[in-house]
């Protein structure tokens, strides 16, 4: 490539909006935690490693729209691919998993939380649980990721930055409803079996997508062979490394969430199986 690594590292886009919403949420995350770790404790409601979790998954989404990453990806399709699966992957799980919806509930008074929780009992939380059933998850998540790489969409989004934000908004909520339903779904622990399954569905299926761009006999995406030009990239050989970055590592990310997965439904199954005895033993009569 001809451009130098300081050159690089001078292309920080610090985007507003990215800066804005990253800055917003973690301030709200931050005062709904504070004021449940004063009233109940510090860990209880959300654990550290969750907390944790949350701002490592901000932190990621900094390094995807900030990040020289965001301006590579402009000319360089696997530069852009890893830029969608830290959006697909890597933060929306662990954004999930630092339970943002307790963190917002505490950030209001006690009347209005009650009123949140009673919201969440109503029709509009009986809809987002529907949305939220992995099956449904599934579906949208993978139309979404399908959709976006056909030709055509995927350049639009190339020349447009409202386009290119609709895909990147796009890619992010709906793989957040994927994650919230695969790991905050309404079957809970006991869900975590079916839930491997389908994380590793949609292993399969980005991964077969990401061989198809590996082994193509032709450019997805004639755009980047223009805008490669000045870098001396052979753009044939960045599709196949971005096909390869969704084909092998995300895949492997996405094999070793469901093995996780797996093994806390067994978890699960063990405690419930031990309770069950304890259970049993208590009730026999002498």
């Amino acid at each position: 490539m001809c451009l130098e690594a300081k050159e690089v590292a001078t292309w920080w886009t610090l985007d507003p909006l990215a800066l804005s919403m990253v800055g917003v949420s973690s301030s709200v995350y931050g005062a709904g935690l504070t004021r449940l770790w004063r009233t109940v404790g510090v860990g209880s409601g959300i654990q550290k490693r969750e907390a944790a979790a949350f701002y490592l998954g901000q932190l990621s989404l900094l390094v995807a729209l900030v990040s020289p990453v965001d301006r590579l990806s402009d000319v360089l399709f696997s530069a852009h691919m890893v830029q969608h699966e830290i959006l697909l992957v890597v933060t929306p799980p662990l954004i999930v998993l630092g339970r943002p919806i307790v963190a917002l509930a505490w950030v209001f008074g006690a009347k209005r939380r009650a009123l949140l929780v009673n919201r969440l009992g109503s029709r509009a939380g009986e809809l987002w649980r529907l949305l939220s059933t992995p099956i449904v998850t599934l579906l949208i998540h993978g139309l979404v990721v399908w959709v976006w790489h056909v030709p055509q969409l995927f350049e639009a989004a190339l020349r447009s930055e409202w386009v290119h934000a609709a895909q990147h908004a796009s890619f992010f909520a709906t793989a957040v409803l994927f994650w919230w339903g695969i790991l905050r779904g309404r079957y809970g622990r006991a869900g975590y079996g079916l839930a491997s399954a389908f994380v590793f569905a949609t292993a399969m299926h980005t991964s077969v997508l990401g061989a198809l761009l590996t082994v193509a006999a032709r450019l997805w995406y004639p755009l980047y062979a223009d805008r490669a030009v000045p870098w001396a990239v052979d753009a044939f050989a960045d599709q196949q490394l971005a096909g390869l970055i969704m084909w092998v590592p995300a895949g492997l990310l996405f094999a070793v969430l469901s093995l996780a997965l797996f093994a806390a439904w067994l978890g699960e199954v063990g405690r419930r199986v031990a309770r069950n005895e304890r259970k049993n033993r208590k009730i026999q009569p002498l």
